[in-house]
C-alpha cells in the first residue's frame, strides 16, 4: 500500500533550528531533481543557483499564503564570506581568494555533529561549478544586476519583435545560421547587461537610494545635461572619469538637492554590449567610409563575419543593441566559418604539439599560399590545415603559376591590333571562348554566393583541365610553329589575351599577390592595379551551347587517343605522340559526324590520324566510357622536322629551308623577311 502526500502542505525543521535558524521550510515538488541519484530530495538555496531561485520564485505566492516568508537571503559576500544571514558562521570564508576551501565548510559541519543532526559523512566524485579560466571551484551568487527588457509585452514593436523582423530580413550565409540566430533570440530572457569587475565601460546611472528612481532618464529635467557631462568627461579622460574620486560629485553637482541621496552605480557592462556596439563608430559617421544601405536609398551591404560561436555572442549582441537604439540589424549579411582543427582534425592545443601558425606558413610560402588553403576548405565546416594540406595547396598553386606564366610569355609581343573577330576565329577558338562565357557566371553566382571553395574549383580546373592540359597542349604548335601573321596563331593568341584579362581579375581576391604580379607584368609598372578592376562583361554572343556539345563528343575521342599512345610510351614504342599516326576506328554516327572538317592529328598531337568507320580488330584500345570508339596505334612515316618536330613525309619538300615542313617553312620565310626588312640579319 502506498500513501501519497501533497508535499506542499509539508514544512520541516532546520537541523540548526536552536542556533538562529527557527524558521519553517517548506518542500516543494521540483522537475529539475530525480531519485535516479540520491535520495530525491535536495537543499534549495534561491541566493545561490538559477534552478532554486526559479522554484523559489514560482511558489513564492503559494509561501505567502502560508505565512512563511518568501525574501531570499544573501548569505554570501562578495569576498567568500558569510554574512550575517548565517548566524554562527559570519565572517567564516567558504572559498578563499585563490579558489581553495575555506574554513565554513568545516564550521558547520562540526555544528552539526554538536547539534546530534549529522547522520552520516564522506566524500563523493560530482559535477561542481568551476571557473574556466583557473580550473578553481566558483560559489553562485543572486545578486541584483541591470537588465534590458526583451519588451514582450509590446510585441512586433517590441526588442524581441524587432530582432526578429530584422533577422528574417538579413541574409546568412551558411542559411542555417539564420535559424540557429533566431532560435536563440526567440527563446532568451531579458539581457543582463551589467557586471562586477574591477574595469571596464561604466553604466553611467546614479540611483535614489529611498525611491529607487534611476538618473537619467526620459522624464528628469537634467538627463542632457547630466549626459553631457559624462561625454565630455569621457572623451578627456576615458572611462576612468567615472570611477575616479569625486565623480558624483562633479556630474550631479547643481543638478539635485542632496548628492548623498544619490548612489552611484559602478558595474560595467557586459563585454558583449561593448562589441555590439562597435557599428555605431565603424560603420557610421565616418568621413572615409561614405555606405548608403537599403533604409537610405542605396545599395551598399554591410556584412558581418565571424566563428559559428558568434551566434550567441557578436551577432547576438550588435543585432540586440542595434535593433534597440536604430531598430534594424546593424548588417545585411552574416557570414559564418567553422574552427581550424589539426590535420588529423583534432584541437590544436599547446599540450599535443599540434599547432599551426600562418606566420609560419607566410614566411615559408608565402601569403598566397595561406589564402589558396582559404579559399580551397569549406569554411562553413570546420577546416584542417597541416603540412601535407598545405604541401597539396602549393603544388596547387605551382600549377596555377606555370599557367600564367606560359600566358604571359607567349602574350609578349602581342597587340590588340593583331585580335581577330570570333565569327573568324577557328572552332576551338570559339569552345574557348564560350568557356569564358560560362566561367564568367558561374565565378560571379559563387561570389555572389561567397562561395570560394567553387571559385577556386572552377578557376583550377578551367586553368588545368581546359587550358594546360587541353587548349594549350592543342595550341602549343601553332603559337610556336605559325607564321606570326598566321589567322590560326593570331586567334590563339586573342583567346589568350581574353582569359588572361578575367582569369588574373577572377582569381585577384584569392592569390592576391600573385595576380598583381601577373598584371604588373603583362601591363607594366605604371597600369592600375589588378584590384582597382571590375569583372569584365563577357559578351552573351560568346555562348554557343551547340558547339560545346560537339566539342565534348571531339574531347572524348581525344581521350582515347591519347590514353592508347600513353601506353604506347610508357612500352617505349615511341618517344612522344609526334612519332604517331594513330588509326581511330569510330563506330559511333555522332561521334564521328562531330569530327567532320576537323583535324584529328591536330588534336591528338600527332603527325597524321586516320579516321575509319571499319570495324576495329580485337586488340584495339578502347575506354569503356566512351563507346564506339577504338585507337590501333601506328608509326607516323617520313622525316622529323627540326622545327616543329612532326614526322611527315613533306619534310625537305622547300630547298630553302630542308630540315623542315611546308608550314615552317612559310613561317620561316616571313620571319626572315621580316628582319631583313628591319635591317637585321635573318
Amino acid at each position: 500500500e502506498h500513501i501519497f502526500v501533497d508535499s506542499s502542505s509539508l514544512k520541516i525543521n532546520h537541523p540548526l533550528c536552536n542556533l538562529g535558524y527557527d524558521f519553517d521550510i517548506p518542500l516543494f515538488d521540483g522537475e529539475h531533481v530525480t531519485d535516479e541519484a540520491g535520495t530525491g530530495f535536495v537543499h534549495t538555496a534561491p541566493g545561490h543557483g538559477r534552478e532554486d531561485f526559479e522554484i523559489w520564485s514560482e511558489n513564492a505566492a503559494a509561501l505567502k499564503e502560508r505565512g512563511i516568508a518568501t525574501r531570499i537571503p544573501f548569505t554570501v559576500n562578495a569576498d567568500g564570506t558569510m554574512t550575517e544571514e548565517a548566524p554562527g558562521f559570519t565572517g567564516k570564508r567558504v572559498l578563499k581568494p585563490n579558489g581553495r576551501k575555506g574554513d565554513a565548510n568545516d564550521a558547520v559541519i562540526k555544528a552539526l555533529i554538536d547539534a546530534n543532526m549529522l547522520l552520516a559523512r564522506g566524500r563523493m566524485k560530482h559535477p561542481y561549478p568551476h571557473s574556466w579560466r583557473s580550473k578553481a571551484p566558483v560559489i553562485f551568487r543572486n545578486t541584483p544586476q541591470w537588465f534590458i527588457s526583451m519588451e514582450d509585452d509590446k510585441g512586433a514593436d517590441g526588442l524581441r519583435g524587432k530582432a526578429l523582423s530584422a533577422i528574417d530580413a538579413t541574409r546568412f550565409v551558411p542559411a542555417m545560421g539564420q535559424k540557429r540566430l533566431r532560435a536563440m533570440i526567440e527563446s532568451r530572457p531579458d539581457w543582463v547587461i551589467s557586471r562586477q569587475r574591477a574595469w571596464g565601460v561604466p553604466i553611467t546611472v546614479f540611483v535614489h537610494e529611498s525611491s529607487g528612481e534611476v538618473i537619467p532618464n526620459a522624464d528628469w529635467a537634467g538627463s542632457d545635461e547630466l549626459q553631457s557631462r559624462i561625454a565630455d568627461a569621457f572623451e578627456a579622460e576615458g572611462a576612468d572619469a567615472w570611477f575616479a574620486d569625486g565623480a558624483r560629485a562633479r556630474f550631479l553637482d547643481g543638478l539635485v538637492d542632496n548628492l548623498d541621496d544619490w548612489e552611484q552605480v559602478t558595474d560595467i557592462l557586459d563585454v558583449w554590449f561593448d562589441s555590439g556596439s562597435t557599428h555605431a563608430f565603424v560603420l557610421e559617421k565616418r568621413a572615409d567610409l561614405q555606405t548608403k544601405r537599403a533604409f537610405e536609398g542605396g545599395n551598399d551591404k554591410v556584412l558581418y563575419l565571424e566563428g559559428s560561436d558568434q551566434h550567441r555572442g557578436w551577432f547576438h549582441s550588435s543585432l540586440l543593441e542595434s535593433c534597440g537604439t536604430r531598430g534594424r540589424a546593424p548588417y545585411d549579411i552574416v557570414v559564418t566559418h567553422g574552427f581550424t582543427m589539426a590535420e588529423d582534425g583534432r584541437k590544436m592545443s599547446k599540450s599535443l604539439n599540434n599547432q599551426v601558425f600562418p606566420q609560419d606558413i607566410i614566411k615559408q610560402h608565402g601569403a598566397d599560399i595561406l589564402r589558396l588553403w582559404v579559399a580551397s576548405t569549406d569554411y562553413t565546416e570546420d577546416q584542417r590545415i597541416g603540412d601535407d594540406i598545405i604541401k597539396s595547396n602549393v603544388d596547387a598553386y605551382r600549377k596555377l603559376r606555370n599557367t600564367m606564366r606560359w600566358m604571359l610569355g607567349n602574350l609578349t609581343h602581342y597587340t590588340h591590333d593583331m585580335a581577330v573577330a570570333p565569327a573568324d576565329m577557328p572552332e576551338l577558338e570559339r569552345v574557348m571562348l564560350h568557356r569564358l562565357a560560362e566561367l564568367d557566371a558561374a565565378v560571379r553566382a559563387a561570389y555572389d554566393d561567397f562561395d570560394f571553395r567553387a571559385v577556386y574549383t572552377a578557376l583550377f580546373n578551367f586553368a588545368t583541365i581546359d587550358l594546360s592540359a587541353f587548349y594549350f597542349d592543342i595550341r602549343k604548335d601553332a603559337l610556336y610553329c605559325d607564321a606570326p601573321s598566321s589567322p590560326r596563331r593570331r586567334a590563339a593568341l586573342t583567346v589568350l589575351d581574353e582569359v588572361f584579362a578575367r582569369f588574373t581579375v577572377w582569381m585577384a581576391p584569392i592569390l592576391v599577390f600573385t595576380m598583381e604580379e601577373c598584371w604588373t607584368s603583362r601591363h607594366g609598372e605604371g597600369a592600375k592595379s589588378v584590384h582597382l578592376q571590375t569583372f569584365p562583361q563577357t559578351p552573351d554572343t560568346w555562348r554557343n551551347e551547340a558547339l560545346a556539345a560537339k566539342w565534348a563528343k571531339v574531347r572524348a575521342v581525344r581521350r582515347v587517343v591519347t590514353g592508347a599512345l600513353e601506353i604506347e610510351r610508357r612500352e617505349k614504342r615511341i618517344g612522344s605522340s609526334l612519332e604517331a599516326a594513330p588509326i581511330v576506328h569510330i563506330a559511333n554516327p555522332d561521334l564521328m559526324t562531330a569530327l567532320e572538317g576537323l583535324d584529328l592529328a591536330e588534336i591528338a598531337i600527332t603527325s597524321a590520324a586516320t579516321l575509319t568507320a571499319d570495324p576495329a580488330p580485337a586488340d584495339a584500345f578502347t575506354l569503356e566510357e566512351v563507346a564506339g570508339v577504338a585507337v590501333v596505334p601506328a608509326h607516323a612515316v617520313g622525316r622529323k622536322c627540326a622545327r616543329s618536330w612532326k614526322v611527315l613525309e613533306e619534310v625537305g619538300a622547300d630547298p630553302d629551308y630542308p630540315d623542315v615542313t611546308r608550314r615552317d617553312a612559310r613561317a620561316l620565310r616571313e620571319i626572315d623577311t621580316g628582319a631583313m626588312a628591319a635591317g637585321s640579319a635573318p
